[in-house]
């Protein structure tokens, strides 16, 4: 496992200069420009093929066919990637802070793991066949497995080392138990084999309306613990010297992670790399200050879901690849590169 030494007071606490922040602020707006052309992508793209005119009559006009395509089906999915991206980017940015582990990912303390051993226990056990059934077991399975993650790895005294080894093992637990459940059950196997592939397909209003308290709550908490995590990053006796309450800031960073990831997870399936690659990259222009890395991981997760959500849906025509197999086919390579990068820079 990989988990960063504390970085210097210097290094997190120092403020910017103007113009340096200028540049960051910019980038953020430029950011934020990006997105919006990638939303419209994703509402004028699709496997089927429908002229810029006829997606301004299915937006604005028309309440048949194309209405029907472009509002009922890629405008749902578009707001739902938007979400689901910003929640993946935070919780992947809050969960390298906490365990100083900049290569850690939502999968990393058993949210995903938990999530669908809750999804294959309601199609199999109690007859859930319904997206709108299952989406409460997914996130109720996240929530135990990260209250459960917590106090294993310690709970007043969980270290970052102690967090990502608890959720491991419970990762490998429940994997385990996924597989012996899918292989005596075809049912579930079916269901389970399109759901944890990570899709944006299945995306409807009601969907979204069902995760949207939970995604905004843990998205007001994560950015809100900028400041103590940044503190926490210099070691627990620096941050202890600079105010910083360690257990609470622990606790409320695994709530938020928990709730983000738990919240995505039960609407598309568990969808890997987004949490990995970009809380990562953004660190690369914005430095080690979370007061930046969490904006910019907001805004750039969901240009890349949804950048991959419109890959999928192009290249496959009349078909589509889902996003969670774009995603993981773009993650690949990227993970090996900053394995290799990261070892190379500690030689």
């Amino acid at each position: 496992m990989l988990v960063d030494s504390p970085t210097e007071p210097s290094a997190e606490t120092a403020p910017a200069p103007p113009r340096r922040r200028a540049v960051r602020a910019a980038g953020l707006v430029l950011s934020l420009a990006v997105l919006v052309l990638v939303a419209l992508a994703s509402i004028a793209v699709g496997a089927k093929e429908l002229s810029l005119e006829q997606v301004w009559h299915g937006l604005f006009q028309d309440s048949g066919t194309y209405g029907d395509v472009v509002v009922g089906e890629r405008l749902s999915r578009t707001v739902l990637g938007l979400l689901v991206g910003a929640a993946l980017g935070l919780a992947g940015a809050v969960l390298q802070a906490l365990t100083r582990n900049p290569l850690a990912d939502p999968g990393l303390l058993g949210i995903n793991a938990g999530a669908s051993a809750a999804v294959v226990t309601a199609i199999t056990f109690f007859g859930v066949t319904s997206l709108n059934g299952y989406v409460w077991f997914a996130f109720a399975g996240a929530a135990v497995v990260g209250v459960l993650v917590f106090l294993l790895g310690g709970s007043r005294g969980a270290t970052p080392v102690r967090l990502a080894l608890a959720g491991t093992a419970i990762s490998a637990a429940l994997y385990g138990y996924l597989q012996a459940v899918m292989i005596t059950d075809e049912a579930a196997l079916g269901t389970m084999r399109f759901w944890t592939v990570g899709s944006l397909a299945s995306a409807t209003s009601d969907i979204i309306w069902q995760v949207l308290p939970f995604l905004v709550a843990g998205t007001v908490l994560a950015l809100a613990l900028a400041r103590p995590l940044n503190a926490m990053a210099m070691g627990d006796d620096t941050a202890r010297a600079l105010g910083a309450h360690l257990n609470r800031t622990r606790a409320l960073a695994m709530a938020a992670a928990t709730v983000l990831c738990g919240a995505a997870t039960a609407a598309c399936g568990p969808i890997v790399f987004v949490g990995l690659m970009v809380p990562h990259v953004v660190r690369s222009f914005t430095g080690p200050d979370l007061r930046w890395i969490l904006p910019y991981a907001t805004v750039l997760s969901p240009v890349l879901l949804l950048g991959a959500d419109v890959v999928g849906r192009m290249v496959a025509r009349p078909a589509e690849l889902q996003v969670g197999i774009v995603t993981a086919i773009l993650g690949g390579p990227v993970f090996i590169f900053l394995v290799r990068r990261r070892r190379t820079a500690q030689l």
